[in-house]
């Protein structure tokens, strides 16, 4: 049996990093040979220098939306903090809120002083609920006024520019968080990777917060993932089929497009495209079908990311390397440092 105790760690708080550097791709990023366990010390930037020309690097082109709402309660004015996850029909959302227990079935909230207002309609599995959303004009617009970037709980500085809690190619609206390992490229640096003969593909997983939910039971194999969309188009799938047909590696930029890779692949690793909710839980003993190498950040202690990169490099190998991760003062988490297993 597999414990949740063996995916932990001790983290100094100090090295949470609460901001995003002034530049993007000037982060630390430590390299991790997952055959021989050898680890080296670099610059995120260096990254073009393990990117051969004849790979495809693919990327998450998820944009996060301002998911998180502060509103009143109709009758009785007391705040209630709405946070988006999941569009299920037009103005019909799944959300989270809190306090869930003044949220109940009928309750009525406004926001932005009744620029929108919505009602609880039904409460689902654990514990979100459904809202319909009332407003006039356009929904996406009304949320860019009134919503915040819903950050880590983690972090507690407030962010000064809500770009940089986005990737710098992002497109597709739908995520409650970001694909953080994405935030170290510039457009800069991926258009020196592309000259470089690297393919890129990109991919959408819509990132919800199961991500950032704890893992609750001792035997890991008991963990439930939450499901969250994801597209391939079949030019991406083309891309990334061509690629390893000619002898490339294919490289995930984070566990979001790891996970879409590994949704989409069949056993012979042929990515197909695919347009689906995925729930798929990677854990050691996984054999991986679609991915080769993985661009990611520090990830936190007991938690299925962590698990997701022990099933590609080996739990030990990587419990060494966030050992010395801590030794050598690595920032941790979405705003930290990077981590690339080859």
């Amino acid at each position: 049996m597999m414990k949740l105790s063996d995916f932990s760690y001790e983290l100094p708080q100090e090295l949470i990093a609460q901001d995003p550097l002034e530049n993007r791709s000037s982060s630390r990023l430590m390299l991790l040979d997952r055959k021989t366990g050898e680890i080296e010390h670099k610059i995120f930037s260096d990254v073009m220098d393990y990117l051969n020309p004849g790979d495809c690097l693919v990327i998450n082109d998820t944009r996060v939306i301002p998911a998180r709402l502060i509103g009143l309660k109709e009758d009785t004015q007391a705040q209630i903090e709405v946070l988006l996850l999941k569009r299920r029909r037009d103005s019909i959302w799944e959300v989270l809120v809190k306090p869930g227990k003044k949220a109940r079935q009928g309750c009525r909230i406004s926001f932005g002083e009744g620029l929108l207002t919505g009602e609880i309609i039904d409460v689902v599995e654990d514990g979100n609920r459904l809202i319909r959303f009332e407003y006039d004009g356009v929904f996406e617009q009304i949320l860019d006024q009134l919503g915040e970037m819903p950050l880590p709980p983690y972090i507690t500085h407030k962010l000064k520019d809500r770009n940089r809690y986005q990737t710098v190619y992002a497109k597709n609206d739908g995520s409650a968080a970001a694909p953080t390992a994405g935030l170290h490229f510039t457009g800069e640096l991926l258009k020196r990777i592309e000259e470089k003969g690297v393919k890129i593909a990109r991919v959408t997983l819509h990132v919800g917060l199961g991500t950032f939910r704890p893992v609750k039971v001792d035997n890991i194999l008991e963990h439930h993932m939450h499901s969250e969309y994801i597209n391939v188009t079949k030019e991406a799938a083309d891309t990334i089929n061509s690629a390893r047909k000619n002898g490339g590696r294919i490289i995930a930029v984070g566990t979001t497009s790891c996970r879409t890779l590994e949704s989409a692949a069949d056993e012979n690793g042929i990515v197909n495209p695919v347009s689906k909710e995925t729930d798929i839980f990677i854990y050691p003993g996984y054999q991986f079908k679609a991915v080769d190498s993985l661009i990611t950040n520090f990830h936190l202690p007991e938690s299925t990311l962590l698990m997701l990169v022990s099933a590609l490099a080996g739990r030990e190998k990587i419990l060494k390397a966030y050992n010395i991760a801590v030794e050598e003062k690595y920032r941790f988490f979405s705003f930290g440092d990077a981590m690339m297993i080859l």
